[in-house]
């Protein structure tokens, strides 16, 4: 990983060409991929089913919006297949599709934070990602061979991709300063918000014109040509790197010299589990991803089901929110910093504004969007500024993991996020449920459930949340 200029400001540890900001860019593309891997599915499910959701269809016409679509009604569909195969699943089994990726996701989430602290962010990454995407090649032989195969093949997916998140927050707790933290962070994860911003409009392409099964065959490759990369490029702390100056190596090792080294094998499980600081952050994680992951999943059906557009429609509109998203994801990080070095506001004070902001004004936004009906362009904008405006919780609990406690980053990210993943494995089931009957009905109760949600989790972080290492995060402690 070399870095990106060769200044003295390379030789100070400062500025963007430095080892540090060439490890957040990789971390950038490879977040991209697993998210390019992970929600090509969302779209991709409607060009493999019937172009119908027969748990839906028997609603009266009433009870969806005209079709604004510029596609031909009945021959759409027909052309976005190819010839590849179609399935006839329902509204039921395509939610339970779309979640299964979360029920072996919720599996190795603590996994991979404890392998990271063991044997480095480095490895649990980059095989976690090389095997996703080798597994993601297989898609379209499992849902030939049935619905109960691709959910099998979906669960096997998320196990692969579970120990990519935690161990992303264990390298970057060996490279990220505190005043940098935010913005590190915000950074590296917006790579997840930009492959999501790519693949809804890529993948309708495909479809429309080549053939689903294409999506995965390519995004596949691409996802295991990358993996190579990233054994290539990156290096475990700055002691490995053969090419850091000597100035970045003692800025960097000098600003974390208290936080500690890695666990390895010991980890005060008791005291986590007591830990209301810890629980501050695990709560808000479950309300905001559902609310994520429902968009995520199922934010294209919504688009074709109730606002009917196309395919190719649908995946350009569907990835409109996330250009927002990745464009505040990286200022929210900026600004989060610059508060922090001119110290306006603590570090517990500027985690709680970025959380309360991100968590309040997307529930507003959804609540809007359950009543605009059949208004499309206030339905695009109300879903995109809930997508850019909750990004600003990256700032804020979502940094909080290194800040309460460094040395055990990877394996606290891996017990939020487990918590975070049920909410992953209910919203998309809960949706296919609750839209089964009544469309717009439907729709209205999963957008206000979500806006809730969501409202809760700010008032449990602002209660409970803390800006300091916790004690039992201060020394090596015996495992409970």
């Amino acid at each position: 990983m070399l870095p990106l200029c060769s200044t003295s400001s390379c030789h100070l540890g400062k500025g963007l060409c430095s080892a540090r900001y060439s490890l957040v860019l990789i971390l950038h593309f490879s977040l991209f991929m697993m998210y390019l891997l992970r929600v090509n599915l969302s779209i991709t499910i409607i060009a493999m089913t019937n172009g119908t959701n027969p748990g839906s269809l028997t609603n009266s016409s009433t009870d969806v919006c005209p079709n604004c679509s510029h596609a031909q009604p009945n021959g759409s569909h027909r052309a976005f297949t190819q010839g590849a195969p179609v399935y006839d699943w329902r509204a039921e089994t395509q939610g339970v599709i779309l979640s299964a990726l979360f029920y072996g996701y919720l599996f190795t989430q603590l996994l991979g934070g404890y392998w990271s602290g063991q044997f480095g962010g480095k490895l649990v990454l980059g095989y976690g990602l090389l095997s996703t995407s080798a597994l993601m090649l297989l898609v379209p032989l499992a849902a030939g061979l049935g619905a109960v195969y691709l959910i099998g093949l979906q669960a096997l997916l998320g196990m692969a991709e579970g120990v990519i998140f935690p161990a992303q927050y264990m390298l970057l707790a060996k490279w990220a300063l505190p005043l940098e933290r935010s913005r590190l962070i915000q950074l590296a994860v917006a790579g997840c918000t930009f492959g999501t911003f790519v693949t809804f409009p890529a993948a309708g392409i495909i479809c429309q014109y080549v053939g689903w099964p294409y999506v995965f065959y390519i995004f596949g490759g691409i996802g295991c040509v990358w993996c190579g990369f990233w054994f290539l490029l990156v290096y475990e702390d700055p002691a490995c790197h053969p090419h850091i100056s000597a100035g970045e190596k003692e800025y960097i090792v000098s600003s974390l010299a208290n936080q500690g080294i890695s666990h390895g094998r010991s980890l005060p499980l008791l005291a986590m589990i007591k830990s209301l600081p810890l629980w501050a952050i695990a709560v808000p994680c479950f309300c905001s991803e559902w609310l994520i992951y429902k968009l995520l999943a199922s934010m294209p059906t919504y688009m074709h089901e109730v606002l009917r557009f196309d395919i190719r429609e649908n995946g350009l509109l569907a990835a409109l929110p996330y250009i927002g998203n990745w464009l505040c994801t990286i200022v929210s990080g900026v600004l989060a910093d610059f508060l922090l070095s001119k110290q306006v506001f603590s570090i517990a004070t500027v985690r709680k504004l970025f959380s309360v902001l991100g968590m309040m004004l997307p529930a507003i936004s959804l609540v809007a969007v359950s009543y605009v009906g059949c208004d499309y362009t206030a339905a695009v904008v109300f879903l995109t500024l809930s997508m850019t405006v909750i990004s600003m919780c990256g700032a804020g609990f979502y940094t909080k993991h290194m800040d309460i406690a460094p040395r055990y980053a990877g394996f606290v990210l891996g017990v939020t996020n487990t918590l975070g993943t049920v909410s992953g494995i209910i919203a998309p089931t809960a949706v296919g449920f609750l839209t089964s009957q009544d469309l717009l009905t439907g729709w209205r109760n999963v957008f206000c459930v979500s806006a809730a949600l969501n409202l809760f989790g700010r008032l449990f972080y602002v209660t409970f949340g803390s800006g300091t290492i916790q004690d039992w995060a201060r020394e090596d402690t015996a495992l409970q």
